[in-house]
C-alpha cells in the first residue's frame, strides 16, 4: 500500500457499502466473465454472436466445467474491487481448478492474458482465439494450470489449495492469498488437514490467507457433505478450527453483490486489524481468530435452469457441460444462444470486441491485478539464496571407510547457517522429525513456528520460529510448494517411507515445473528440494511399515528437464549435493541418505569431483589396475549398499586376489541414462570408462531394482546389469539383516560377483561356501543375541599398509 493510501479503518464504510458505480462495474465484469466462460466451453466461431448461432460455430468436442465458474468469477470481481479501493496485494487460488475458463476469462478481462499471449488480442479475433484454444488440441488445458497468468495452483488433484496459500504468505507480510475451497475438495483428506495452517502463521511477519468455502451443493455426480449439513453445524466446525466465520448465501441480484462485498470487506478489515496489532506492539501473543467466508450459491448459477424437463441449475448436472449435443439438437442450440445473450454482450464488449468501459472500470491497475501479481510468478523474495560455503561443514576423512559420522548432522549445521544468512527467504519443512533426522542445528538459529499456546516444557517452540514442523507430509510438502512458487527457497525433509504419503504432490509439482519450463514468461522458481532420511535400510527397528524407497520410482518417471535424484554415500557428498540443490531453480531434487552413523569415504575435494561427474571408479576399493578390463564390476548407489559393496570388494580382494574387481559408485542417479534420455546422462565414453561395454555389472541399489534397469536401458548390452535392491523383504530386525533379507548383503554380492565374473579363479567355490556359512551364522546370531555379529556391525575398511593401496 502506498504511503498516501488510507488506513483500513478510514475506508471501512467505502468497503462495506457498494456504490452504484461499483455495483455497475462489478456486475458488468461478472457478466462479461460468465459470457467468456460459456464461450470457451462451447464456441469456436461467432464469438460476439453477431449472427444467429449455427452448429458449425460450436466445437465438435465440448469440454469444461461450468458449475463452479460463476462463483469463482463473482469472488474474483469483488476481490478486485477491494484491491482497487485499498491497494492490497492479493493472489487468487482456485481450489476447484476445473473452473479454469473463469480464471482464464479473468486474466483476459484484466488485460494480463493479452500481455502474456499477444496473439490473444482484446478484440473479436482475439476472443475467437480465446474460445477456440480452450481445452483443445494445440490450445490450453481446462484447469487453472501453469499456462494461466496469476496461477500458482492448478487444482487438478484436489486438496492442496490451502497449503499452497499458506506457503505463499509465509515471510510475505504484504500479501493476502484468497483461497477458494470447493465443497467437493473439502471432502479430501489433505484439505481436511490443512485448515490448521493458521496455527503456524505469525501476523507480524507473515501475510494472511482468506479461505472462502464455496458451498454450491454438489460435486460431479451427487451432493457434498458440507453442503447438506446444517449451517450451524458447519459454522461450529470451523469455529472449532479457530476461524471467525462470515456467511453469505443466496442467488438474488443485486442482493448477492451487496452481501459478498460486505463479507469480503469485513474479512479484510479483520485481517488488517490483526496485522496492525501484531506489527505495532498491540498483540497479546495468542493465536488470532482469522476470518474465513462460507459462500453458498447455486451450482451453475445463471446457466440453464431446466433442460429436457430435468432440473440442471443448482444440481450436480450443472457441474460440467449443462447442454450437450448442441450441434445435433437445435433446441439445445437455441438454449445456448439464449443463455449467452442473457448476459447482454452488446453492453460488455465494443464494436471491435474489446471489453467496454464499465467492464474495465472493475479492474485494478498494473501488478495489483491478480492475474499479473509478481508473487504468482516466483516474484517474492530475492532471486538468489545466500548459501554458505559447504566446505566449512566438511568432515576430515583421513582414509576411506575408517571413520563413522551422522552425515545429516553436517547438513543440519549447513542449514542453520543458511537460516542465518536468509532470515526471510529460507525455511525447513519437516513432519515433527527435525531432531530425529539430525538436522537439529537449525534450532540454534530459529525455533519451530507455533501460534498456539506455548508452555514452559516446550523446547525451541515459539510464535517467532521459522522451522515448520507439523505431523502432516501434505502440509509440509504443500507449504514448501507455495513458498517456492512465490519465489522463496526451502527444503522438505521426511522419513523415506512416508514420502509416499505426499508422493502425488511431488508428481503434480513436477508436472507444473515441466510445463512451466516451456513458457518463456514463467520465471523458474526455486527448486523443490526433498531430503529423505530414516531410510528403508535403517528403519530396522520400526519394521516393515517404515521400509519403502518408492519415491525414487516416482521422480525418475518424470521428464528429464525436471527430475533429479541424488544418493550421496557420505557426509561430504551430501554437502556438495545440497549446495547444488539449494542454489538450483526449476527442478525436483530428491536426495536420499540415512541419519545413522555411517562410514565416511571421501575427502571434501574428492567428494566435489565425484558429485560433479555423477559417479566414478573407487580404485582404492577394487582390485583392477586399469591396464585391462576387470572380470566383474561391482557398482552401487546409496549409502548402505555402498558399504556392502565396498565390504564385498574387500572380501574378494583378500580371498580371491586374482579376480579383477572394479568398484563404481554412482551419486547422481540420473547420470545412468543416455544423454539423449536425460540432460545429466553421462557421455558414452565415460559410461564405458566406468562400466566397460561388455563386463557384467553387479549393481547394489538403494531402491527397487527395476529403477536401474529402466535407467540403463539403451546402454551397451544393458542385460549385463544384475541389480540387487529392495525387494519388499522387511520386518523389525537388525540393520544387516535388512540387507540379507533383500539379498544385497556383502555375502550375496560376493556370490553374485563370482557367478557373473568373466572368469572363475581357483578358490571361488570355497569362497561361495564360506559366504553361505556366514549367512547361516548371521541368522543364528541375530536370533540368539538380538544384534548383528560384531564382525559385521563394527566393520571398517582396513587401512592399507606401506606400499599397498
Amino acid at each position: 500500500m502506498t504511503e498516501d493510501s488510507r488506513t483500513a479503518t478510514s475506508i471501512a464504510s467505502d468497503l462495506t457499502q457498494l456504490t452504484d458505480a461499483d455495483l455497475a462495474a462489478i456486475d458488468a465484469w461478472w457478466r462479461a466473465n460468465n459470457y467468456l466462460t460459456v464461450g470457451q466451453i462451447y464456441l469456436q466461431a461467432n464469438p460476439l454472436l453477431r449472427e444467429p448461432l449455427r452448429p458449425e460455430h460450436v466445437k465438435p468436442r465440448l469440454l469444461g466445467h461450468w458449475g463452479t465458474s460463476p462463483g469463482l468469477s463473482l469472488l474474483f470481481a469483488h476481490a478486485s474491487r477491494l484491491i482497487r479501493l485499498t491497494g492490497q496485494e492479493m493472489i487468487y487460488l482456485a481450489g476447484p481448478g476445473h473452473g479454469g475458463p473463469a480464471l482464464v476469462a479473468a486474466g483476459y478481462l484484466e488485460g494480463a492474458y493479452t500481455e502474456t499471449y499477444p496473439e490473444v488480442t482484446q478484440d473479436e479475433e482475439g476472443m475467437r482465439r480465446l474460445f477456440r484454444q480452450f481445452s483443445a488440441p494445440g490450445g490450453i488445458p481446462s484447469h487453472v494450470s501453469v499456462t494461466t497468468p496469476g496461477s500458482i495452483h492448478e487444482g487438478g488433484e484436489l486438496g492442496y489449495v490451502l497449503v499452497h496459500a499458506f506457503g505463499a504468505v509465509m515471510d510475505n507480510p504484504d500479501l493476502i492469498a484468497l483461497a477458494v475451497v470447493g465443497d467437493g475438495e473439502a471432502e479430501t483428506g489433505p484439505l481436511e488437514g490443512s485448515w490448521k495452517g493458521i496455527s503456524f502463521l505469525n501476523p507480524a511477519r507473515d501475510g494472511a490467507v482468506l479461505p472462502v468455502l464455496h458451498l454450491n451443493g454438489a460435486k460431479i455426480a451427487g451432493p457434498t457433505v458440507l453442503a447438506r449439513k446444517d449451517p450451524a453445524e458447519v459454522r461450529r466446525l470451523f469455529e472449532g478450527h479457530g476461524y471467525e466465520v462470515i456467511e453469505v448465501s443466496g442467488e438474488d441480484l443485486p442482493g448477492m453483490h451487496h452481501r459478498v462485498a460486505e463479507a469480503l470487506a469485513t474479512a479484510y478489515l479483520r485481517i488488517k486489524e490483526i496485522q496492525e496489532a501484531a506489527r505495532t506492539g498491540g498483540w497479546d501473543g495468542r493465536r488470532p481468530r482469522w476470518p474465513m467466508v462460507v459462500l453458498r450459491s447455486p451450482k451453475g448459477w445463471t446457466g440453464p435452469d431446466v433442460v429436457d424437463g430435468t432440473q440442471v441449475a443448482g444440481t450436480w448436472r450443472a457441474h460440467q457441460v449443462p447442454l450437450s449435443g448442441v450441434r445435433d439438437n437445435l433446441e439445445h442450440l437455441a438454449m445456448l444462444e439464449d443463455w449467452m445473450r442473457s448476459y447482454r454482450p452488446e453492453e460488455l464488449f465494443g464494436n471491435d470486441g474489446a471489453p467496454a468501459a464499465p467492464v474495465l472500470a472493475a479492474n485494478p491497475d498494473g501488478p495489483l491485478r491478480m492475474s499479473a501479481h509478481p508473487a504468482a510468478n516466483a516474484g517474492s523474495g530475492k532471486d538468489e539464496l545466500v548459501v554458505p560455503d559447504f566446505r566449512d561443514f566438511a568432515l576430515d576423512v583421513a582414509a576411506p571407510g575408517t571413520s563413522r559420522a551422522e552425515s545429516t548432522r553436517q547438513l543440519g549445521a549447513m542449514l542453520a547457517e543458511t537460516y542465518r544468512r536468509n532470515p526471510h527467504d529460507f525455511r525447513l519443512f519437516c513432519p515433527d522429525e527435525t531432531n530425529s533426522n539430525r538436522l537439529g542445528a537449525v534450532f540454534d538459529v530459529s525455533d519451530r513456528a507455533f501460534a498456539e499456546s506455548v508452555t514452559a516444557a516446550d523446547v525451541s517452540l515459539s510464535r517467532d520460529g521459522r522451522v515448520m514442523e507439523v505431523l502432516s507430509e501434505h502440509n509440509c510438502h504443500g507449504w514448501l510448494e507455495g513458498y517456492t512458487l512465490t519465489g522463496r527457497h526451502g527444503l522438505f525433509a521426511t522419513y523415506e517411507a512416508f514420502a509416499m504419503v505426499s508422493a502425488a504432490q511431488t508428481i503434480q509439482h513436477s508436472k507444473w515445473l515441466e510445463e512451466s519450463s516451456a513458457l518463456s514468461w514463467r520465471k523458474p522458481p526455486p527448486s523443490l528440494n526433498i531430503l529423505l532420511t530414516s531410510t528403508a535400510w535403517r528403519n530396522d527397528h520400526n519394521g516393515f511399515s517404515h521400509q519403502g524407497p518408492g519415491l525414487i520410482q516416482n521422480v525418475i518417471a518424470q521428464r528429464g528437464s525436471v527430475s533429479r535424484v541424488y544418493l550421496p554415500p557420505d557426509a561430504n557428498c551430501l554437502l556438495s549435493v545440497a549446495d547444488h540443490a539449494l542454489r538450483s531453480r526449476g527442478y525436483v531434487n530428491l536426495v536420499v541418505i540415512d541419519k545413522q552413523p555411517q562410514l565416511q569415504w571421501l575427502s571434501i575435494d574428492d567428494a566435489v569431483e565425484h558429485c560433479a561427474r555423477g559417479g566414478g571408479v573407487w580404485s582404492w576399493a577394487g582390485s583392477d589396475d586399469d591396464t585391462v578390463d576387470p572380470d566383474v564390476v561391482l557398482a552401487c548407489a546409496g549409502d548402505v549398499v555402498t558399504m556392502e559393496t565396498v565390504a564385498a570388494a574387500a572380501i574378494l580382494k583378500e580371498r580371491l586376489p586374482r579376480l579383477r574387481v572394479r568398484v563404481v559408485n554412482v551419486v547422481d542417479l540420473m547420470a545412468l541414462p543416455r544423454p539423449v534420455d536425460h540432460p545429466h546422462g553421462m557421455a558414452d565414453t565415460l559410461f564405458r570408462e566406468l562400466f566397460t561395454d561388455h563386463v557384467d555389472v553387479v549393481f547394489a541399489f538403494h531402491g527397487y531394482p527395476g529403477a536401474v534397469h529402466q535407467l540403463v536401458h539403451g546402454r551397451p548390452d544393458a542385460d549385463r546389469f544384475h541389480v540387487r535392491g529392495f525387494i519388499e523383504e522387511g520386518t523389525t530386525t537388525t540393520p544387516f539383516d535388512m540387507t540379507v533379507r533383500n539379498r544385497t548383503s556383502r555375502y550375496h554380492l560376493v556370490m553374485d560377483a563370482i557367478n557373473n565374473a568373466g572368469r572363475t579363479p581357483s578358490g571361488a567355490t570355497e569362497l561361495k561356501r564360506w559366504c553361505e556359512e556366514q549367512l547361516r551364522l548371521h541368522h543364528e546370531h541375530v536370533i540368539a543375541h538380538l544384534e548383528d555379529m560384531p564382525a559385521v556391525r563394527d566393520w571398517s575398511l582396513p587401512v592399507p599398509g606401506p606400499g599397498e593401496g
